[in-house]
């Protein structure tokens, strides 16, 4: 039997400008993304369908989960294989083609994770760790695109 988790949030559109949805043009995209005991995420569409471009849109936050659930299993596996990371920051990037009739699909997501590790010898092993941690990844295995990965590695102190 598989262990289930539940994720309750809430989403709610704050950009009713007084005639509600009368016109396309009539609305503001906004919304925010709310889970009890959290700060609010402040949230519009991509400032290509009018979104605000102060705020997350759906895609980029998209992007952003594929990053950080790579990551958090990436320092998981690391610590169980004794690769000391001292830092990892990555800037992820995405690319979504969108269709004739509006709809659209995102095509790849690629994580760039700049990653500094304690000892040089642990670099071989610490690439290695990324296509088990894409494996394991929650999000990864629930989208239909490739998750590709193009790390680069320091040496701490070099």
């Amino acid at each position: 039997m598989n262990k289930l988790h539940q994720y309750n949030l809430k989403i709610k559109w704050t950009g009713n400008k007084g005639s509600g949805t009368s016109g396309y043009r009539a609305y503001d995209r906004n919304h925010v993304i709310q889970s009890e005991g959290k700060v609010e995420i402040l949230c519009s569409s991509d400032p290509s369908f009018l979104g605000d471009k102060t705020r997350y849109n759906p895609e980029e936050l998209l992007v952003a989960s594929l990053s950080s659930c790579h990551m958090l299993w990436y320092l998981h596996l690391c610590s169980e294989a004794g690769v000391v990371v001292i830092d990892y920051v990555d800037n992820a990037t995405g690319t979504m083609a969108e269709t004739a009739n509006g709809s659209g699909h995102f095509e790849e997501v690629i994580l760039n994770p700049a990653i500094i590790v304690a000892e040089s010898s642990m670099i071989a092993k610490a690439n290695e760790l990324h296509q088990k941690a894409n494996e394991l990844c929650f999000i990864a295995n629930s989208v239909n695109f490739p998750v590709r990965h193009r790390p680069t590695y320091a040496v701490m102190n070099s």
